[in-house]
């Protein structure tokens, strides 16, 4: 009997083991069930072809919930910073090729981001009625005409500012055009768009610096990089020293003149305005160069 029990306890013990192993295997899952969309929106890559943050990440943001004033986020359609204590996002970065632009109609499905983190505050389209203030775009809609899903992308609350109507509406409306007329005639653009300061005015008039009970910052300044390049593969090696950057920086306020070309300025500035740092993924050399340049073409 004594030579019977032996190998049954060991038996038995190797079976409790291996369901022990198996427990743990299966409980891993739930354990780390709410870090992989995290890990993967901060690895996301800076160096791929078309890459939404090709450029960098300006202000170093992490999808992490003590981050959340700089928490970033990948929307698929762009990336961006959000400012949970100003409802609004930092910046916005995204790609525009010929493949972006379709006939899609604009959806106009404005709604509240389901992703912000649990305890933040979730602006809603509402936050913006009879305030003075348009629901600004950061990444436009017109930028995302290839799908349904792209376009209705952009009408997320976190993508928008309380931005002055005319500010939205013709002044930053002619470089977005521009912009696409570039795509059109045969070149790909980077863009990085954000907003710094508080206080704007907008059809009310005054300066009003919150809105929706405090819970929306209204931005002084609203400004957009565009690095220009002819259609091609490899983008990030092909930046050098003469590729075009647009900059621009405009003060948030209604009276604003509605000719863009007017508010050209260079990322050095928008860097000293900001904070943020720019163009982290091109060499130093050339980003030394392209940050000094202020855009005079037509």
């Amino acid at each position: 009997m004594k030579n019977l029990m032996k190998p049954l306890y060991l038996a038995g013990l190797c079976c409790m083991m291996l369901a022990s192993c198996k427990k743990e295997q299966t409980m891993q899952p739930d354990q780390t069930e709410s870090t992989p969309n995290v890990l993967a929106v901060n690895s996301l890559s800076t160096s791929a072809d078309d890459s939404n943050l090709l450029l960098g990440n300006p202000s170093d943001a992490k999808a992490s919930s003590v981050e959340g004033n700089n928490y970033l986020m990948d929307k698929t359609y762009f990336a961006l910073s959000y400012n949970s204590g100003k409802g609004t996002p930092n910046w916005v970065s995204w790609h525009i090729q010929s493949s972006d632009l379709g006939t899609t109609d604009r959806s106009d499905d404005f709604r509240s981001d389901a992703d912000l983190l649990s305890g933040w505050y979730n602006v809603k389209p509402g936050s913006y009625t009879n305030t003075g203030f348009d629901k600004g775009h950061n990444c436009p809609s017109g930028d995302r005409t290839s799908s349904k899903s792209a376009n209705s992308s952009t009408f997320l609350m976190s993508n928008m500012i309380p931005q002055a109507p005319y500010n939205n509406q013709q002044t930053w409306k002619g470089l977005e055009d521009y912009s696409r007329a570039l795509v059109k005639d045969g070149k790909e653009v980077y863009v990085i768009c954000g907003s710094y300061g508080k206080g704007g005015t907008g059809k009310n008039g005054g300066t009003t610096n919150t809105i929706d009970g405090g819970n929306v910052t209204v931005p002084a300044n609203v400004w957009k990089i565009v690095v220009v390049l002819a259609d091609g593969k490899k983008d990030l090696t092909r930046i050098d020293k003469d590729t075009r950057v647009i900059a621009i920086n405009t003060p948030n306020q209604n009276s604003i003149d509605k000719d863009w070309k007017k508010y050209r300025t260079s990322v050095a500035d928008i860097e000293k305005a900001t904070g943020y740092k720019f163009f982290t993924s091109v060499s130093s050399t050339i980003a030394a160069v392209l940050k000094k340049k202020v855009d005079n073409l037509n």
